[in-house]
């Protein structure tokens, strides 16, 4: 919490300076009142001086009043501070997940990173607020309180000297066994996050295999686990108030048995009885209230800790101190792609997810990696744009390393299609805007012609212009794929990445699709530039016309070669391609019949 502190509390100074003066201020009439009622009490009340009394009670009201301004202001100085300072920590937290590779968005996991943005944060703020607002007051009420009833009579003092040990000790055995609960609540509401994010995206999924009765179970056991672990703090927490009043109330006694026999025999006032009542009271709720705020700080201590490990996390991926790569010329012989025993393993796994690929692919020509489920295709591709860094060996765009690349620059030169089309919500033109945000309709439409997605965009009521949901749900599956197909061509990146992101789409669709990818590769050359296709697929059909394709199996190349040359020298490539297409459409010999390739 303090590390926060230190770093965001700097441009809200005058808020926590003045928050907290007003706040002493008005501490000083609390402690002032009760003198002032035993005045009252002694010069009016005891004598029966009415003028004495309405003067003293004008004087409380007007002390009332003031207290209530300074209350106003110290109420808005900590509404300045806390919501201020959640606000700069939620954007700082937001701004360091976007930095993140996907190494930590696997570690930390989005329900919680999620939970961290919203909960966790929140619980800061409660915490910045209340301690504006009271850190300053029940200390210092506790302690003033003390020092005015030991100065009225240091008899009684003893008993503040016995009340209070007690209040602290309770209070210090009941927080040690809460501090570990807190942590444990906000790892729950992790779990809560979780089950509900996949309840909701996977709605259509849970209701197509009837599944609502099992969805509302597992919530129901993450709700009642969170709510057990907050039922033990509970019950722990709420020892502290009914032991504290007892102890309270047994020190009140003690002060009137005490008091009285000194009334009798003239040590002391009425007055100063009363008041010697009202400090113990007040030191006594003090306390409580003390206790209370401790309960606030380690829950967002707890909090905090967990803003602080997202906020000191260090991506694995880092451009800092990278220059801009000059882009080699068209005449250059310089690939646009090159791996060089590239490996990775994810964190923590026993087994590489990608092993020792080595191969080349020059501007203008196209990749077609393919392999079963899990065999390490997404994750080779997630290796050029730098979601991931490889481990072992070097991966190379255009003649660079490209770990020497600045990533936003390495960014605009490889577009990536993701397996999942996602869209945000705003419009179809905002979408299309992301990677080059000054492109022109003339430019997003020949994106739209080239993904086969500008029929479904001119067939919509406003175009460009129209409305898209979150996630993109107001549109099919293949819309939202070619959707993003069309917002990875705005830019002219050198390197296009497809991963599997054709498989919503009809094969007469995909070959379309295909054909102007490839024409566009042809019009880019004629102008000196150059468009390198990579693409990842199930199909067959999607990469045979491929000028290199690579077989992936458990994560290594198992075939590396056109198709014709897979197709006599690769059993698994063959294999694939006799899964999807007829003998004689692949040009083997009838099945039996000698020989393989005609």
């Amino acid at each position: 919490m303090i590390k926060l502190f230190k770093r965001f509390a700097g441009a809200y100074r005058r808020d926590f300076i003045v928050g907290p003066a007003f706040k002493l201020l008005e501490v000083i009439f609390d402690l002032i009142t009760p003198l002032v009622i035993a005045r009252m009490i002694d010069e009016g009340v005891t004598t029966h001086d009415v003028g004495a009394v309405v003067r003293y009670g004008i004087a409380l009201l007007m002390m009332a009043l003031v207290g209530i301004l300074f209350t106003l202001v110290c109420q808005k100085m900590a509404a300045l501070a806390s919501q201020g300072m959640g606000t700069d920590i939620r954007r700082e937290l937001y701004r360091a997940i976007n930095r993140l590779s996907y190494a930590e968005l696997d570690r930390f996991g989005t329900p919680s990173l999620i939970t961290r943005i919203t909960n966790d944060v929140n619980q800061i703020q409660l915490a910045i607020a209340l301690g504006v607002r009271q850190l300053i007051r029940w200390p210092f009420l506790a302690l003033g309180s003390m020092v005015a009833a030991l100065a009225i009579d240091l008899k009684l003092g003893v008993v503040f000297l016995i009340s209070t040990p007690l209040i602290g000790l309770v209070f210090w055995v009941v927080m040690a066994k809460c501090v570990p609960y807190f942590k444990q609540m906000q790892q729950k509401l992790d779990r809560i996050a979780l089950i509900t994010r996949e309840g909701l995206t996977g709605a259509r999924v849970v209701r197509a295999f009837v599944r609502e009765d099992h969805e509302r179970e597992r919530f129901r056991a993450a709700a009642h686990d969170q709510a057990a672990t907050a039922i033990a703090v509970g019950k722990l927490s709420s020892v502290l108030n009914p032991v504290t009043f007892l102890v309270m109330n047994l020190g009140v006694c003690a002060i009137l048995w005490l008091g009285g026999i000194q009334v009798n025999v003239g040590d002391l006032t009425q007055g100063e009885v009363m008041a010697f009542v009202n400090y113990m009271t007040q030191t006594l709720l003090s306390i409580v209230y003390v206790a209370n705020l401790v309960v606030v700080f380690t829950r967002a201590s707890a909090s905090a800790s967990r803003v602080n490990e997202v906020l000191d996390c260090e991506p694995a991926v880092s451009d800092e101190g990278n220059a801009s790569v000059q882009l080699p010329g068209p005449a250059t012989d310089t690939p646009a792609l090159r791996m060089t025993h590239a490996s990775y393993t994810f964190p923590g796994a026993a087994a590489r997810a990608v092993k020792d690929v080595t191969l080349t692919l020059m501007p203008g020509q196209t990749l077609g990696i393919i392999g079963g489920t899990g065999s390490g295709k997404s994750t080779l591709v997630s290796l050029i744009p730098r979601l991931y860094d490889a481990t072992e060996g070097t991966v190379e765009v255009m003649g660079a390393d490209v770990r020497t690349w600045p990533l936003k620059q390495l960014r605009q030169v490889v577009g990536i299609v993701p397996q999942k089309a996602a869209l945000v919500s705003g419009t179809i033109r905002s979408n299309l805007l992301w990677r080059d945000a000054s492109a022109t309709d003339d430019e997003l439409w020949r994106a739209l012609a080239c993904a086969q997605a500008d029929g479904v965009v001119r067939a919509l009521p406003q175009g460009l212009d129209s409305s898209v949901e979150a996630g993109g749900k107001n549109f099919s599956g293949g819309q939202r794929q070619r959707l993003t197909i069309a917002r990875a061509l705005v830019g002219d990146p050198a390197i296009l990445i497809l991963d599997d992101s054709a498989s919503a789409l009809d094969f007469k669709t995909d070959a379309a699709l295909r054909r102007a990818i490839h024409e566009r590769s042809r019009a880019a050359q004629e102008r000196g530039a150059s468009l390198t296709t990579v693409i990842v697929s199930q199909r067959v059909s999607s990469v045979r016309d491929a000028d290199l394709i690579c077989v992936m199996r458990h994560g290594e190349v198992v075939g590396l070669g056109t198709h014709g040359e897979l197709l006599a020298t690769c059993s698994i490539y063959q294999e694939i391609c006799l899964s999807q297409l007829k003998r004689e459409e692949l040009g083997l010999a009838p099945e039996g019949a000698e020989g393989g390739v005609r």
